[in-house]
């Protein structure tokens, strides 16, 4: 597969910080303050190649998004299977924490999601292999790197994957503005996972219908709906709270 260029100073400390195989570093000429120095000291002492290149080459290689000086040449982002997930959260011994996209096609959405999602602990990420945002250099640079720490899985089917998660246990909660139920009050603890819809049309009709509840999120502005990042932080810090209650 194609290699693909990584971005901005975070996302390419991340990358450093990962296993995986960086080829090499492209960092603007001139003078080089903060993080940058960082990110030269660590190439450095894992003896990947430094190129020190004119802005122009950055920002062609960007593709609009912010390079903060500096990029890394690796390999594309490496997708898993539900089923590495699911024996990964048995190793743990914790109750499954999943999150499943149905459709979100804004790669700046998806990159935000999986940072909320990397940080709040959830244990993987599922999204179609059709009608979606897929893991780009924008991804990487919208989730801060965190897509790096994130197990991701692709799969042909939301419907018969949400039917696979039911029979290991999972309890399916679909975001959707018709719901019966507010998130808070609604009991997320256990074996959980969160759907998600897209930014325009919301859950698919089949997908809803398989879920176990509707939530919805609560609005009395006069816009009537969140951006799809911001209502999935939502939801998964009602998951988090719920989970850390539950300890105490």
């Amino acid at each position: 597969m194609k290699e693909e260029y990584i971005v901005g100073r975070n996302p390419v400390l991340e990358i450093l910080k990962s296993d995986k195989e960086v080829e090499k570093i492209l960092v603007v000429k001139g003078e080089l303050k903060g993080s940058i120095n960082k990110i030269i000291g660590i190439a450095k002492s894992r003896n990947i190649i430094l190129q020190h290149v004119y802005k122009d080459k950055l920002d062609q290689i960007s593709q609009g998004n912010s390079h903060q000086g500096v990029a890394a040449l690796v390999a594309p982002y490496s997708y898993c299977f539900l089923d590495d997930i699911l024996n990964k959260v048995t190793k743990l011994g914790e109750s499954p924490f999943l999150l499943i996209l149905d459709g979100i096609e804004d790669p700046h959405n998806l990159g935000a999601i999986i940072r909320t999602a990397e940080c709040a602990g959830v244990h993987g990420i599922i999204i179609p292999k059709r009608r979606s945002a897929h893991v780009t250099q924008t991804v990487y640079k919208s989730s801060a790197g965190a897509v790096e720490h994130m197990m991701i899985a692709k799969v042909n089917n939301i419907s018969n994957t949400i039917d696979k998660l039911k029979e290991q246990g999972l309890w399916i909660y679909g975001a959707d503005a018709e719901g019966k139920n507010y998130y808070f009050n609604t009991d997320l603890k256990g074996s959980v996972a969160l759907v998600i819809g897209s930014e325009g049309k919301g859950l698919s009709s089949l997908v809803k219908k398989k879920c176990d509840f509707l939530l919805k999120i609560p609005m009395f502005g006069h816009i009537s709906s969140l951006n799809a990042s911001n209502a999935t932080s939502i939801l998964i810090y009602e998951v988090v709270r719920q989970c850390h209650e539950k300890k105490k």
